[in-house]
């Protein structure tokens, strides 16, 4: 039997904490978002702005990607909040910390996050450790994907109500997956209570990612394949919709890369831009 106290977060999950402290720690004021918490729960090795996927400059647009969406997804959870919404799932939340950060948000939602079984696990004792706890209004679902269990299922068994309206988020997880394992899951949230609202990232096809951006992304897809997380699947944005659309929710749109770096980096002294590969989907039911 395997140990969960000794598995923790994939090092995807890891990357993306440390890029979020990164971007506090070497990327002028003002910062998009304000993430430390996560590098706290990693504690990674004293040289770890060494790594070479944390070379300031080199990975400078993909940190600024990481925050752009992390602050989208937080506005978003903030205005659908204020409108009434009272649930909040994250698929594949890995070292999510908005529950932590923005307890002032958090604590008016019952907030669902969804990983594996020793990702759970760890991730329980590390709040403990560091003295964040888990209040009641915080549910860590864990949930063996590997063994087929079934996510649903397990949510429900948490308290989630399938009756009230949800904000539910899945980020970094699509290109993972199989296209059909995606419109499955899309079919399954679609049936959602009418009220609730996707956002659900989706790479990009080679051919539609910025010039300047094509290198760096081809140069990761090595990386991915030898870490064990191979890229699997690209969407354009109008198969994305079509998929949305097709599984039954109500209304669906697209969200550029662009639009974030509009909104987030317009007129920035230090040039820090988002880099291309990566979009959105928001739909609601």
């Amino acid at each position: 039997m395997t140990d969960e106290r000794n598995e923790g977060p994939d090092s995807t999950a890891v990357r993306v904490a440390l890029w979020r402290a990164m971007h506090m720690q070497v990327d002028s004021p003002p910062h998009v978002i304000e993430d430390e918490v996560g590098l706290q729960l990693a504690a990674p090795d004293e040289g770890w702005r060494r790594r070479p996927d944390m070379d300031p400059r080199g990975t400078s647009g993909f940190r600024a990607a990481i925050v752009a969406r992390a602050r989208f997804i937080e506005d978003l959870v903030a205005e659908q909040a204020d409108h009434g919404v009272s649930q909040y799932v994250v698929l594949g939340a890995g070292l999510d910390t908005f529950a932590q950060r923005r307890p002032e948000i958090a604590s008016r939602l019952r907030v669902f996050e969804i990983d594996q079984p020793g990702t759970q696990a760890w991730k329980r004792r590390r709040l403990t450790e560091l003295g964040h706890g888990i209040p009641d209004w915080l549910r860590l679902v864990p949930v063996d994907f590997e063994a087929g269990a079934d996510w649903w299922e397990q949510l429900s068994a948490a308290g989630f109500d399938p009756g009230r309206p949800a904000v539910v988020v899945c980020t970094g997880v699509t290109v993972y997956l199989t296209k059909d394992a995606t419109a499955a899951t899309l079919r399954r949230l679609a049936g959602l209570a009418p009220g609730s609202t996707l956002a659900l990232t989706f790479m990009l096809p080679t051919e539609l990612v910025d010039d300047a951006d094509r290198s760096a992304l081809e140069a990761t897809k090595p990386q991915a394949q030898a870490a064990g997380t191979p890229f699997i699947s690209f969407y354009t944005p109008q198969e994305m919709l079509v998929l949305a659309r097709s599984a039954g929710f109500k209304d669906a749109h697209h969200v550029s890369g662009s639009v974030l770096a509009e909104r987030y980096f317009a007129d920035r002294a230090d040039g820090l831009r988002p880099s291309s590969g990566e979009d959105l989907l928001v739909a609601t039911t």
